[in-house]
């Protein structure tokens, strides 16, 4: 049963045609079941156990990815089948910073070639990380999708960090598009540094 819902999903291809993310946020097919496939927290896609190692097919999945509250789902037209993520189902996997200082743009790249620029649309988001006291970087993507940021972009991201004034107290952090995304209170951060 899951081999025949990877199948119909492959074919999906030529039905998307060129559009790069299609409007999954406008189908509401029924439930199909789960598939065994996940989304590892290092941004592997598996299916049955084994890594999927074609990109142009996971960059097909990644385009149909639906989440509804903490499940993700792949979705067509016709069928939806629940999946699983371990963390977040994209990484950030590569910065560019334009006009470095107070105009400066993040614009980042995923895991499954998304290009998109922090600003107010495109938050980052910094949750602490369990265990080790560390920062879990996000940055959103679209439909409630968020990319995990990989660590050396992170450490990037605290290279260029600054410390400002947020609701009486001093935030360190990064800005974008005219955007401040606080990390951490100030002192929290300088072990980083």
């Amino acid at each position: 049963m899951a081999e025949a819902h990877l199948g119909g999903l492959e074919s999906l291809a030529a039905a998307v045609g060129k559009a790069k993310h299609p409007p999954v946020e406008k189908w509401n097919p029924p439930f199909c079941g789960d598939i065994d496939m996940r989304i590892a927290s290092d941004g592997t896609w598996f299916y049955l156990g084994t890594p999927i190692g074609r990109p142009a097919l996971v960059r097909l999945f990644a385009s149909v990815v639906k989440r509804e509250g903490e499940h993700y789902f792949l979705v067509t037209p016709v069928e939806k089948v629940g999946i699983r993520v371990e963390d977040a189902p994209f990484l950030a996997v590569e910065l560019e910073i334009e006009n470095k200082g107070p105009n400066q743009n993040l614009i980042f790249r995923t895991n499954v070639d998304d290009v998109v620029q922090c600003d107010s649309q495109h938050l980052l988001r910094f949750e602490p990380e369990e265990g080790t006291g560390g920062i879990k970087p996000y940055l959103y993507i679209r439909r409630d999708l968020w990319a995990k940021v990989t660590r050396a972009l992170f450490f990037e991201l605290v290279a260029i960090g600054e410390v400002r004034e947020q609701n009486g107290k001093k935030m360190f952090g990064v800005h974008s598009a005219g955007e401040f995304f606080a990390m951490a209170p100030e002192e929290t951060i300088a072990g980083l540094r």
